[in-house]
C-alpha cells in the first residue's frame, strides 16, 4: 500500500476538519507523507537569455517602490528558450515545482480524490504553466517545500520555480525573480471565536502570536510591535510551515495567528472554532518565484499568466477553490479579481 493511499484511508476516518485531535493528526500525516511525494532532483533552474522585449532586468529592492510591478514583460516566443530547452532535455522532462501540500484549497491532498493527487488554486496554475511550457499539464514533479525553505530551494536549484502563496517583496527581489502578480491579499489575524482579540490592534496586548519563519507576517509583527500593536505582544513563536500555527492555536499554545487573509479564510473553513479578526492591515500580491538569472523563464510564465487570466481560467479556478471561503453572500472579496500586471 503506498503512502498516498495510507494518507487517504487515515484521513477519511476523521469527521471533518474541526477539532484539535483531528487537525493535529491530519497535519502530522500531511507533513510525514508530503516528504514521499516525487522528489526528482532538478538539473538546476538554468539561467537563460531573454527573449525579445529584453529591456530591463529584475529590480533590486532599493529600486522597487511597488514590488509587484517589477517583473519582466511577457515573452512573445514559441516556448523554446535556454532554460526551457534544458528542462526538456532532462531524462525526466518534468517541470519541478515547489508547492504547499497542506493548505486547504491552495495546495493539499484531498482525501476524497481517488487518485491521491494534489488539488487547489496554486496547483491549477502549476498545471497551466506545465501545459504552456512543455505541452502537457501533467508533466510536473511536485515538491513539498516548507514556508522557510522557498527561497533556498530556488537558489540551490532544487526546483525550477515555487508556486506557494509567496508574497512579492522588495527584499525577496534581491534573492529570487518573480512573475507578475497572480493574486492579491492582505495580512489578517486568526483567533478563536471566543477570543477577546478584535484584530491587529491593542487587543493583542500580552497575547502570544504565531507566524511562519521567513514570512511577511513575521516581518510585519517585528516592525509593528510597539507601534501598531502593543510592545507586550509576544511574537516569538515561529514555525517552519504556516499551518503549524493553526495546530498551536487549536492546542492553546498561542492566542492568535497572523498570516495572509486568503490562507486564514481557508483555515477558518477547516476549523469552525476559529475566525478572522478585523480587516486586512496590508495589501500584498502573490507571484511565481524563480531564479534571478532565469529571465527567459520569467517571461514565459508571465505570458502564461496573461493568457490564463484572459481565457477565464483564473476566474474558473477562483470560483472552484476560493469563492466558498473568501466571498460573502452578496459581496465579493477584493481578491476575487485578478491583479492587473504592470511590468518594469
Amino acid at each position: 500500500m503506498n503512502a498516498q493511499r495510507v494518507t487517504r484511508l487515515l484521513r477519511s476516518g476523521l469527521r471533518g476538519w474541526g477539532g484539535v485531535g483531528a487537525m493535529a493528526a491530519v497535519c502530522a500525516l500531511a507533513v510525514a507523507f508530503a516528504l514521499l511525494l516525487p522528489l526528482t532532483q532538478s538539473d538546476g533552474a538554468a539561467s537563460g537569455g531573454g527573449q525579445r522585449l529584453a529591456h530591463g532586468t529584475q529590480a533590486k529592492a532599493e529600486d522597487c517602490p511597488d514590488p509587484q510591478n517589477q517583473s519582466l514583460s511577457p515573452s512573445g516566443g514559441d516556448g523554446s528558450t535556454p532554460t526551457i530547452d534544458r528542462i526538456k532535455a532532462r531524462k525526466d522532462r518534468r517541470l519541478i515545482v515547489g508547492v504547499d501540500t497542506n493548505s486547504y484549497r491552495w495546495g493539499y491532498l484531498n482525501p476524497n480524490n481517488v487518485k491521491g493527487e494534489l488539488e487547489g488554486f496554486d496547483i491549477d496554475l502549476v498545471h497551466q504553466i506545465a501545459k504552456d511550457l512543455l505541452g502537457n499539464p501533467d508533466l510536473v514533479s511536485f515538491k513539498a517545500i516548507p514556508t522557510d525553505q522557498r527561497i533556498p530551494a530556488i537558489q540551490h536549484g532544487e526546483v525550477d520555480m515555487v508556486v506557494r502563496t509567496m508574497t512579492i517583496t522588495c527584499a525577496r527581489l534581491k534573492q529570487v525573480a518573480f512573475s507578475a502578480p497572480y493574486f492579491s491579499t492582505g495580512q489578517q489575524v486568526l483567533a478563536p471565536k471566543t477570543s477577546t482579540i478584535t484584530g491587529y490592534d491593542k487587543s493583542l496586548a500580552g497575547k502570544k502570536v504565531c507566524s511562519a519563519e521567513g514570512s511577511t507576517a513575521y516581518d510585519n509583527l517585528k516592525a509593528d510591535r510597539g507601534v501598531k500593536i502593543p510592545a507586550s505582544t509576544d511574537i516569538s513563536t515561529q514555525v517552519p510551515n504556516q499551518l503549524d500555527c493553526l495546530v498551536k492555536l487549536q492546542l492553546g499554545e498561542v492566542d492568535a495567528v497572523v498570516t495572509d487573509g486568503a490562507l486564514a479564510a481557508s483555515q477558518a473553513a477547516q476549523d469552525p472554532t476559529v475566525e478572522l479578526k478585523g480587516r486586512p492591515f496590508t495589501h500584498e500580491f502573490y507571484g511565481v518565484a524563480m531564479k534571478l538569472d532565469a529571465q527567459d523563464l520569467v517571461r514565459q510564465v508571465n505570458r502564461t499568466l496573461e493568457n490564463y487570466i484572459r481565457s477565464g481560467g483564473w476566474q474558473a479556478s477562483y470560483t472552484k477553490w476560493l469563492h466558498p471561503t473568501l466571498d460573502q453572500p452578496g459581496r465579493k472579496s477584493d481578491s476575487a479579481t485578478p491583479p492587473e500586471a504592470h511590468y518594469k
